[in-house]
């Protein structure tokens, strides 16, 4: 199946200048953990609510001020659109990341797969499985 498929297409993204402040706005008024930073639709760079809380809430900085463009962590890991959703899980996993920022073929943000999101539709499956195993075992 291609990560594509399972990718959230209602990925939050932000500019470089966009404040800290703002950003934790989005990310709870959103409910998402993450924003992509953006520069011509191509992602720069991803801000994490973790992000928030070590480089501006820990330090005591002024969330006004900062800017995404200093406390993201730079040239995200990403995965195409058409890659395997075990091929996402690789990734995650040698990158150690939780966040996939999906492109398509340009190179545009076209969506995001986390960590939770695999783990719930692998569950899914495993979950489909095993009603079919139990439908097709003999009765003990």
């Amino acid at each position: 199946m291609p990560v594509a498929d399972i990718a959230r297409t209602d990925v939050m993204t932000a500019s470089r200048d966009q404040s800290a402040g703002n950003l934790a706005t989005v990310m709870k008024t959103e409910n998402v953990g993450s924003v992509i930073i953006e520069t011509d639709d191509e992602p720069v760079g991803i801000v994490t609510d973790r992000d928030l809380v070590l480089e501006v809430l820990e330090p005591r900085a002024d969330p006004t001020t900062m800017t995404a463009e200093e406390i993201m962590t730079e040239t995200p890991v990403t995965v195409d659109g058409d890659r395997g959703v075990f091929d996402a899980i690789r990734t995650l996993h040698e990158s150690s990341v939780r966040r996939l920022p999906v492109v398509d073929d340009d190179g545009a943000v076209a969506g995001i797969v986390t960590l939770d999101d695999l783990v719930v539709m692998l569950s899914d499956e495993l979950d489909s499985l095993g009603d079919i195993i139990e439908a097709e075992s003999p009765p003990y």
